[in-house]
């Protein structure tokens, strides 16, 4: 009977035992780091889209720093002063055709006229010349009169008419030549350069290259010119390299202006259709 109640006994504390011990066993305890480890994981998760969300919406407002503007706010641009003063390609093709009309005497003159066509050179060109070439014709044929026929009003009004008719037919072939649709790609460029330095320089000076507008205005042409080949050619990396030296460069001009007189640097971001996150901090292209 002794041994039956002491193997009874040891059963009994046996089971006692295990009963306290069950919550510090193996399994639990991996049970409760899975657990830990699992809402970590699922907090690491929502933080990395969390982020990803962040800089997808800091990208969406961060405007493009190769054209200066957000996503969609082409407006910007349409409506700054640089983007007004460029002559693209479509409009110099749209432009009418220089004409003459001979029953009524009178010559369309070109649109828009080749580079280095000034007023001056239209009026010597198209006004002074002609006339002065139809005047000598007159006296020309009227010393060639033969049969000794003194010339009267009626043969110097026939003369006049007959030279001044072929003289607008010339001034009108000539035209054509002048017109800005004949130049290539160097002649636009040239032309739309000498439109942006008179468009930005100070009414004292119109022609001054140095001015810090002038500068940032012509790198702007510049930048969104290669801009646009890159986006027909875009395995030219000679170019690429380009672009990323004329924004860096833009940069630091308008950085100068704004260390020199920030409401100059307002105004003038604002004619060229930019933003300041678009000049300012790190630049990535």
């Amino acid at each position: 009977m002794l041994g039956t109640h002491l193997a009874q006994c040891s059963r009994t504390l046996a089971s006692t035992s295990s009963a306290r011990a069950a919550p510090l066993h193996t399994s639990a305890v991996l049970q409760a780091v899975s657990s830990r480890t699992r809402r970590t994981q699922q907090t690491l998760k929502a933080n990395i889209q969390r982020r990803e969300e962040l800089q997808r919406e800091a990208a969406r407002n961060q405007p493009h720093v190769v054209l200066g503007h957000k996503a969609g706010d082409e407006a910007k641009w349409e409506n700054s002063d640089l983007a007004k003063v460029i002559l693209s390609e479509d409009q110099i093709q749209s432009a009418p055709i220089p004409e003459v009309d001979l029953r009524n005497g009178t010559l369309r003159l070109p649109k828009y006229f080749n580079y280095g066509v000034g007023e001056e050179e239209k009026e010597l060109l198209l006004d002074v010349l002609p006339a002065l070439t139809a005047e000598a014709r007159v006296q020309l044929l009227s010393s060639s009169v033969k049969d000794g026929k003194v010339p009267n009003a009626q043969m110097y009004a026939n003369l006049d008419a007959e030279a001044s008719t072929e003289e607008l037919y010339k001034t009108a072939i000539f035209a054509r030549v002048v017109d800005l649709r004949n130049a290539n790609a160097h002649g636009i460029a040239y032309e739309n350069r000498r439109r942006i330095i008179a468009a930005f320089s100070e009414p004292e000076n119109p022609y001054d290259t140095g001015r810090p507008e002038v500068q940032a205005a012509i790198a702007t042409y510049n930048i969104r010119k290669l801009w646009d080949h890159l986006n027909r050619c875009k395995k030219d990396v000679a170019s690429r390299r380009s672009l990323r030296r004329l924004i860096h460069d833009r940069a630091k001009i308008l950085k100068y202006l704004k260390r020199v007189d920030e409401d100059r640097y307002d105004r003038v971001l604002e004619r060229l259709g930019l933003e300041r996150a678009a000049v300012e901090g790190e630049l990535v292209v």
